[in-house]
């Protein structure tokens, strides 16, 4: 509600029936003090025979006749429409300090992200290479771990990040470290509690010693490949797989439309059926939440079909626009006269014949 024009409206002779967060006054009057502007600020609002009010809509054939055409300006209790919100505020003050100090402000992408995943949706991020995708979902899930209460060592693993790239999937665990040592550094600072998250690696060429030392001590984040994540609902570490909550699907644009994406579809699936049930002995566990990460592709319905399979998934795609930063660097001054200006050294250095003798 505008408190000024309801002023406004009462200095002018016309008087407002005030109510619990709306103010309702007669639309022709206030057109005539104040101009259409006036009327302008207003929302239409029909009263019927019977007194009945119908917010939104125009004076209709369920008004009568002569009735006057009012207009409301209401808003609900405690909701402001149109204002920003701090998209960190749904972290961590530690996981939310740490991001304000290291980066200037949230990429659209990242804001998306976070709104569909805070909600527990799936949600497909569809950005360029830069963007910051992939801290997004790590960075939600470092916090949720962090806030999350401890569970017992055989249901640790409650993120899997799944990568169609193994070299992809060896640089992400190390740069997944870097945001965890600086949250960690932060909470500290904070005198509050550090994450304790831990993060284990399986591919083909993981080693059968550490192999076996994932299905004893499962980690928190497990980062995979589609093939080993096959091979791991196939065996017994698949226990390991019970307790996971968010899968992350990176490169989705690699996937879909191929026979690796077709088998992927089917791992994901049998994960999905593993989860629901554990889900089916505790009532505390939450569905399957899944994360893909894509580069432009087209089109992104199809993308997203792929991702959740028959489960409803949000395109978070911003609209992004390239920003050019183009120089040209060339050897020589002119390049219509290279013997000219080509570069010679104007003395040539001394040699040890022109040293002389002591």
């Amino acid at each position: 509600v505008d408190p000024e024009l309801c002023e406004n409206l009462h200095d002018a002779g016309i008087e407002p029936v005030r109510r619990i967060a709306s103010c309702r006054v007669d639309a022709d009057a206030a057109a005539g003090a104040f101009g259409e502007q006036g009327r302008s600020h207003l929302t239409p609002t029909c009263v019927g025979d019977a007194g009945e009010q119908h917010l939104g809509r125009p004076h209709s054939r369920h008004c009568a006749l002569g009735t006057r055409t009012l207009r409301e300006v209401s808003v609900l209790e405690g909701k402001i429409d149109n204002v920003p919100v701090d998209p960190l505020e749904v972290f961590s003050p530690a996981t939310a300090t740490w991001f304000r100090e290291v980066f200037a402000h949230p990429t659209a992408a990242q804001v998306g992200a976070w709104q569909a995943i805070s909600a527990g949706e799936n949600a497909l991020v569809i950005a360029p290479t830069g963007s910051g995708k992939t801290l997004a979902a790590f960075l939600w899930a470092l916090d949720d771990l962090t806030r999350a209460p401890q569970p017992s060592s055989k249901e640790r693993c409650r993120v899997l990040y799944v990568s169609p790239l193994k070299a992809l999937a060896v640089d992400v665990e190390r740069n997944l470290r870097a945001p965890l040592a600086g949250i960690t550094q932060t909470a500290l600072r904070l005198e509050q509690v550090p994450p304790s998250v831990t993060v284990g690696v399986r591919s083909g060429d993981t080693s059968a010693a550490d192999r076996r030392a994932l299905i004893t001590r499962p980690p928190d984040i497990l980062i995979t490949t589609p093939e080993s994540l096959f091979l791991m609902l196939t065996s017994a570490a698949r226990d390991l797989l019970r307790s996971v909550q968010t899968v992350i699907v990176d490169e989705v644009h690699a996937l879909a439309g191929t026979k690796r994406g077709a088998h992927l579809e089917i791992s994901l699936e049998r994960l999905e059926a593993l989860t629901e049930s554990d889900r089916a002995s505790s009532s505390s566990r939450h569905p399957l939440q899944r994360i893909g990460l894509s580069a432009t592709v087209r089109p992104p319905e199809r993308v997203a079909a792929f991702l959740g399979g028959p489960h409803p998934v949000r395109i978070v795609a911003p609209h992004a626009e390239k920003s050019w930063d183009l120089s040209i660097v060339v050897p020589v001054e002119d390049m219509s006269d290279l013997g000219a200006t080509a570069s010679t050294p104007t003395t040539a250095p001394p040699s040890l014949d022109d040293e002389q003798a002591p």
